[in-house]
């Protein structure tokens, strides 16, 4: 299956946010931006049970699902449902084949901008804090699915802890809760130190959802594998966890200008 190109890619945004308006969904339940949509197919694809469309699809324009209108449900195939039914099939195979894929994170607005002259510190946390914003749309995708869908939770909390960690890092603390009752993940995420750059966040989400099929699809006859340790340069960021707060989706929907 070919994967999508760059033009398909940006006429795929364009066609959600016009089919969000033809909606008239409210602000805070508008279309997923493509980079939050990536993260969400693998949450949906990430679950030990095959998730039926028609139980994902309503999330793709607004984060609250539910069933579109009569109208919507009797109206042709809207025409950005192949795109997405095509990146479905390439992350589908690649997460089926342990093999990597380029996960649509884009840098934010901003991020390219050199910071103000100062505190090396400052700069650094700067820096940190562009990779966050980021990579946070799509991770917020994969939080929505994992919260929709949450099959995928219900393995071992130790064989998560890893890979959540990965992913979850880039949260603020007070968009998580729940780590009183997750040991395991806070210790993850003790150990785990935010990604150096864009390139390695990237990374890290596909290593993430590679070691988080090992636990929800196993390959057969496959021991699934220990993760290690991430130690990185530290940014100085606070505790976080797993469950992100009902806000949390609403932050999927950032646009990239």
């Amino acid at each position: 299956m070919r994967d999508l190109s760059d033009t398909e890619i940006g006429e795929l945004q364009e066609m959600l946010d016009e089919a969000a308006a033809g909606r008239g969904a409210p602000a805070a339940d508008h279309a997923l931006d493509v980079s939050a949509l990536d993260g969400f197919l693998c949450g949906v694809l990430l679950q030990p049970q095959r998730v039926p469309e028609a139980a994902w699809l309503p999330f793709v324009l607004g984060a609250q699902g539910g069933k579109p209108p009569a109208a919507e449900r009797a109206a042709p195939e809207p025409p950005w449902l192949p795109l997405v039914r095509r990146r479905q099939a390439v992350l589908d195979a690649a997460i089926a084949k342990r093999r990597w894929f380029d996960p649509w994170v884009f840098e934010a607005p901003g991020a390219a901008a050199p910071p103000a002259p100062g505190d090396p510190a400052s700069r650094e946390e700067a820096e940190a804090l562009a990779v966050r914003d980021s990579a946070l749309p799509w991770v917020a995708g994969f939080a929505l699915a994992a919260e929709r869908f949450p099959g995928l939770l219900q393995h071992d909390e130790r064989a998560l802890a890893q890979p959540l960690a990965l992913l979850y890092l880039h949260f603020d603390a007070e968009d998580l809760e729940g780590l009183d009752e997750e040991p395991a993940l806070a210790a993850a995420l003790a150990a785990t130190e935010p990604p150096a750059d864009l390139a390695q966040a990237a990374e890290d989400l596909v290593r993430a959802v590679l070691l988080l099929a090992d636990v929800s699809r196993p390959l057969p006859g496959a021991t699934p594998r220990r993760p290690a340790p991430v130690a990185r340069t530290a940014h100085g960021r606070g505790p976080r966890g797993r469950r992100p707060r009902s806000r949390s989706a609403r932050r999927a929907h950032a646009r990239r200008g």
